[in-house]
C-alpha cells in the first residue's frame, strides 16, 4: 500500500471511530494511536494542547512514543513556531530548525500541524517525529491537515 492509501484507510478507520465522540482528549488518544499504527516510520506522534491557564504555552496530551516534553512556549521550537503562526511546519532535519528543542534525540524529521476548532481558534497541535531525515512531504501535510480538520471541527469537549 503507498502512502495515499495507507492515510485514505487510517483517515476511514479514524473517522469510525470518532464520528460520535465529542470528547477532545479521546479523540486525540485515538488519533494518535491509529496514525502510530498505520505508519511504522512515525517515531512519536501525538498532541501538544493549548494551556487553558497559560495561553501562550502548550503542554503534552495523548501521545504514542518515547517521553515528550511536558511543556513548549508559543514560538519555541517546531511545535512552537506552527502555534504562534498557525501554520504546519515541516522539516527535513530537526537539527537544522533553529530553536529546535530536543525533546528525544533519535528525532530526525518532523512535522507539526495546528489544530483548530470549529470557531477556528487554535486548540492544540499534532506533532509526528521519526527517526529517518526527510520522513514527511506533502503528502503527509495534505492528509494530516485533513484528518485534524474532520475530527476537530466536531471533537471538542473536554
Amino acid at each position: 500500500m503507498d502512502k495515499k492509501q495507507s492515510y485514505r484507510s487510517v483517515a476511514e478507520q479514524i473517522k469510525a471511530v470518532t464520528e460520535d465522540e465529542n470528547n477532545i482528549i479521546a479523540c486525540m488518544a485515538t488519533v494518535s494511536c491509529l496514525l502510530s499504527e498505520a505508519f511504522p516510520d512515525f517515531f512519536w506522534t501525538g498532541f501538544y494542547l493549548v494551556d487553558d491557564k497559560k495561553p501562550n504555552e502548550l503542554v503534552i496530551g495523548p501521545y504514542q512514543g518515547s517521553l515528550g516534553c511536558l511543556r513548549i512556549a508559543f514560538g519555541r521550537g517546531v511545535c512552537g513556531v506552527a502555534a504562534a503562526s498557525g501554520q504546519t511546519q515541516l522539516v527535513d532535519n530537526v537539527h537544522d530548525f533553529a530553536g529546535h528543542i530536543a525533546c528525544d534525540s533519535r528525532s530526525l524529521s518532523e512535522i507539526v500541524v495546528p489544530v483548530f476548532n470549529r470557531a477556528k481558534e487554535l486548540i492544540a497541535v499534532l506533532d509526528v517525529d521519526s527517526t529517518k531525515e526527510a520522513n514527511f512531504d506533502e503528502i503527509d501535510q495534505e492528509y494530516l491537515e485533513q484528518i485534524v480538520t474532520n475530527v476537530f471541527a466536531r471533537c471538542t469537549m473536554l
